[in-house]
């Protein structure tokens, strides 16, 4: 894992977002359930959520929120798929970027399409891509979630991408399964056989587990 994530760090990558948004227009958001800023606010209904999303926006005078690697969150509360149990899916595995539907998402490092699908059950990710990698030797996957479905429009696996190109849309609530609009990335070591959807929330009990499979993508983008 140090020797993935020291390729990470060397690793020189595109923006992930609409180029002309400048990274100084991107804030950080704290949507964990230790902040108390959160209470009262129904994560889970969009409207609700985009509104304490364009708060922070607004204070912050940026156009792009982004955080959330390992974050438990209260985002899924009320939905019986992230229930396992008596204990809930609630550990957040990647890196969200909330912005407007319809913000183009660029490949940020040259890559293939490994697969792609909508998972359209409510609280998945709807229009969904996942990317093949590989850099000295080693092979990793990037996801993307919450796209829209023109998205998807003439993929094929194989399909190949270069740094800086557009990679899809952000779809919005209708499209992406109930969320505010964002980009949900993360990046996967072992893809464990599975096409088109891989897990981007888990148990506590599973956080070892899926820390060390899914590295923060803070180490790629130096966020």
């Amino acid at each position: 894992m140090a020797d993935f994530t020291h390729i990470l760090s060397s690793i020189q990558p595109g923006p992930l977002l609409d180029a002309s948004i400048p990274f100084r227009e991107y804030t950080p958001l704290d949507l964990s359930v230790d902040n108390k800023a959160l209470e009262g606010i129904d994560l889970s209904d969009p409207p609700a959520c985009q509104e304490y999303i364009d708060s922070v926006l607004v204070k912050n005078k940026a156009r792009v929120a982004y955080g959330g690697y390992l974050e438990r969150r209260n985002l899924y509360s009320g939905n019986e798929a992230f229930s396992e149990g008596e204990e809930r899916r609630d550990v957040h595995l990647g890196v969200d970027f909330w912005t407007e539907a319809g913000t183009a998402v660029l490949v940020p490092i040259d890559g293939e399409v490994q697969s792609f699908r909508n998972n359209a059950v409510k609280g998945d990710y709807g229009p969904t891509i996942i990317l093949r990698h590989t850099i000295k030797g080693v092979v990793f996957h990037s996801l993307y979630g919450h796209l829209s479905l023109e998205s998807l429009d003439g993929l094929f696996e194989g399909k190949r991408f270069k740094k800086g190109e557009v990679l899809a849309t952000l779809g919005t609530p209708e499209e992406n399964v109930n969320y505010a609009p964002h980009l949900h990335f993360q990046l996967i070591l072992d893809i464990q056989g599975m096409q088109g959807d891989y897990p981007g929330v888990c148990l506590v009990s599973e956080k070892g587990f899926y820390r060390a499979n899914c590295p923060d993508p803070n180490h790629l983008f130096s966020l």
